[in-house]
C-alpha cells in the first residue's frame, strides 16, 4: 500500500457536486493506493501509522490531538510513467482486491478510536483541501 498524507485545515471530498466526506479544522488528508500483494496486514500496519504519525502542529499525532481524518481511495499511485507519454496502471490492484482493503484502513483507524471521513470508491471524485504547511509525506508498506 501507498499513502499521500497531507497536514491539513480542513479538507472534502465531492461526487457530482454532493460532499461525500469532509473534516474541518487540523486533520490528515490521506490518499491510499493498493497494490496486487497487499493483506490485511498492510492495512492494520497503515491505519496504525496514520493514527500514531506525529506529523500534526507540536508533533503531535491524530491520536494525541482526536484529528479526523479524511482517506480517500487512488489507484493512480501506483501508475507507471517512466516509459512513453502514458502511465500504465498494472501494478494497481483491482476494485475486488482494493475496495475492501482501503475499508479495512478505515475501519481499523474507527477502531482505534479515530473520526474517519471517506471518499467514494471508484468515483470520479474532486478532493478540495489546505495543506497545512505545506506538509505532504508518502508512506509504504
Amino acid at each position: 500500500m501507498r499513502a499521500v498524507v497531507q497536514r491539513v485545515n480542513g479538507a472534502r471530498v465531492a461526487v457530482g457536486g454532493e460532499t461525500v466526506g469532509e473534516i474541518v479544522g487540523e486533520g490528515l488528508c490521506v490518499l491510499v493506493g493498493v497494490t496486487h500483494d497487499d493483506t490485511s496486514k498492510e492495512a492494520e500496519w497503515l491505519a496504525r501509522k496514520l493514527w500514531g504519525l506525529r506529523i500534526l502542529s507540536g508533533e503531535k499525532s491524530c491520536s494525541d490531538v482526536g484529528a479526523p481524518l479524511l482517506v480517500v481511495s487512488q489507484f493512480t499511485l501506483y501508475g507507471d510513467a517512466r516509459k512513453g507519454r502514458r502511465p500504465t496502471w498494472q501494478a494497481a490492484a483491482p476494485g475486488p482486491v482494493a475496495e475492501p482493503l482501503v475499508d479495512e484502513v478505515c475501519a481499523r483507524l474507527r477502531a482505534l478510536g479515530a473520526t474517519v471521513a471517506e471518499g467514494r470508491f471508484g468515483a470520479d471524485m474532486q478532493v478540495g483541501l489546505v495543506n497545512d504547511g505545506p506538509f505532504t509525506v508518502l508512506l509504504e508498506t
